[in-house]
């Protein structure tokens, strides 16, 4: 079992991790959450809040897994959703070492690019998870 220092450390780094990927990518909010969507670590601007993000982060875990057993649905790569200002929420499940996790993004802009910068926080986090 890691000491809490280590544990300390571990979450410091994630939250930097997705604090780089804010900062690059001018995101709003990131959150890393476990399947159940307990919140593991987190970045958000000021005045956002990454509390009410990972309760959204589960309820849409809960919506990808009945999706995946009702309808047949293989893993999920991606779920993404948009609101009428032209906001979005994109929630991208991975797994490190048979951890299933869900990195959840709130990018404000509908053009903004993400992917490879997602793709690059969730290498890291892996790097990091498994240190």
């Amino acid at each position: 079992m890691k000491s809490p220092d280590k544990v300390k450390h571990g979450s410091s780094r994630l939250s930097e991790i997705l604090q780089e990927m804010n900062e690059a990518g001018g995101f709003s909010i990131a959150v890393l959450t476990d399947r159940h969507g307990f919140p593991l670590a987190s970045a958000a601007r000021d005045g956002a809040d990454p509390d009410t993000q990972s309760a959204v982060v589960a309820l849409i875990q809960k919506s990808m897994a009945q999706a995946t057993s009702h309808l047949g649905i293989g893993q999920t790569d991606e779920i993404t959703f948009f609101d009428h200002d032209g906001n979005r929420l994109v929630c991208r499940p991975f797994d490190v070492n048979g951890h299933q996790l869900i990195l959840a993004v709130r990018i404000d802009d509908r053009h903004q690019a993400y992917r490879r910068l997602t793709n690059q926080a969730i290498r890291k986090i892996s790097q990091a998870w498994r240190l």
